[in-house]
């Protein structure tokens, strides 16, 4: 049986570029090579294209070269430049293992689309819903799911503080990290942190601070058949959840811990699991995402934010409820591939 050529895509030009290389290490470490011949393209953080032997650390330095995914249908995979000449490799599938811009909001997934080429994770309208927050927030809610009180600030408005019920968090609207995330106790630090999140994106998202545990659930799957990993929780030590630290952003979060399973309730994790298929369903996801909730005191769950291609670090969340559940990334990968080809798990 041949095995079906994979190009694994990582790096990009986000300020999540270190995160997507070690997520791209793990997919390495867990890939089945006697099922799958991989294709390791870095896009490096100025958005140059490589075909390199691997997501190494020093991938970059490696051998590498210039390579283009092809969006002619004809060719069906890539174009690698090799002694001023183009040599065509073909692919079954593309995993897209980027995070943030031009990763999982939709932009990768329209050249995808235009490519022909089958791929792992969500499409073009999904992905580009769950990155905006607000815009997520309004199909939830009109779904029946409850989310936070928020408000949006585009790039030439002003917002009067005295509206707002502190604290409130300001964040860059279509941003999938906590750069840029600010916690305001006082009217007095709105404008500085709306400049903070304007850094990052011009549209800037204030929502009301939910009182509650901050949990998250993994999904995968497509339509109806969807599979929920164990449910986790944030546990705190300080401050609120950052999931990098920003100066280091792949060493991981410098103030939580994940505790998985959660220390809930059997009835609140049943709750939360079904909440997150909801929104899935409602948001339009497929292959694969992580939902991120609040789980309030009297026993309510509230949409906190959605991630299309979560990280799949050995830190990361999404990896660590599915293995929980009985799922090994090796596995979780297998499946995310067969739904991408045939649109079932297996």
């Amino acid at each position: 049986m041949d095995k079906l050529k994979i190009a694994i895509i990582f790096g990009g030009c986000s300020e999540e570029h270190p995160i997507s290389v070690k997520s791209a290490q793990e997919v390495a470490r867990s890939l089945d090579t006697d099922r799958y011949e991989p294709f390791y393209i870095g896009i490096t953080k100025s958005g140059a294209w490589k075909l390199c032997d691997g997501p190494d650390a020093n991938w970059e330095s490696g051998r590498c070269r210039p390579a283009v995914l092809s969006p002619d249908r004809s060719v069906h995979g890539l174009l690698v430049l090799e002694q001023g000449r183009y040599e065509t490799i073909s692919l079954d599938l593309v995993l897209p293992v980027l995070h943030g811009k031009l990763g999982e909001d939709g932009a990768m997934q329209g050249l995808l689309e235009l490519s022909g080429i089958p791929y792992v994770g969500c499409d073009v309208q999904s992905s580009a819903l769950c990155m905006d927050k607000s815009l997520a927030y309004i199909v939830a809610r009109s779904a029946g799911i409850a989310t936070p009180e928020f408000w949006t600030v585009t790039a030439n408005e002003n917002i009067d503080p005295d509206q707002l019920t502190y604290p409130v968090f300001v964040k860059p609207a279509r941003s999938g990290s906590s750069f840029g995330v600010s916690k305001v106790s006082r009217k007095e630090d709105l404008p500085s942190a709306v400049e903070t999140a304007r850094q990052y994106d011009s549209k800037v998202l204030i929502e009301e601070a939910v009182v509650g545990s901050e949990v998250g659930c993994a999904v995968l799957g497509n339509d109806l058949d969807l599979i929920a990993g164990e449910v986790d929780r944030i546990a705190l030590s300080h401050g609120f959840f950052r999931i990098h630290q920003e100066t280091e952003p792949e060493t991981g979060s410098e103030n939580s811990t994940a505790i998985v399973p959660a220390d809930i309730s059997a009835e609140s994790r049943s709750l939360v699991q079904e909440t997150a298929k909801a929104v899935y369903r409602a948001l339009g996801c497929r292959g694969l995402s992580r939902v991120d909730m609040f789980l309030k005191e009297d026993g309510k769950v509230v949409l906190n934010e959605v991630n299309t291609m979560p990280g799949m670090t050995s830190y990361s969340r999404y990896p660590r409820m599915m293995s929980a559940a009985g799922l090994p990334l090796a596995e979780v990968i297998d499946r995310m591939v067969s739904l991408a080809l045939t649109g079932k798990s297996q």
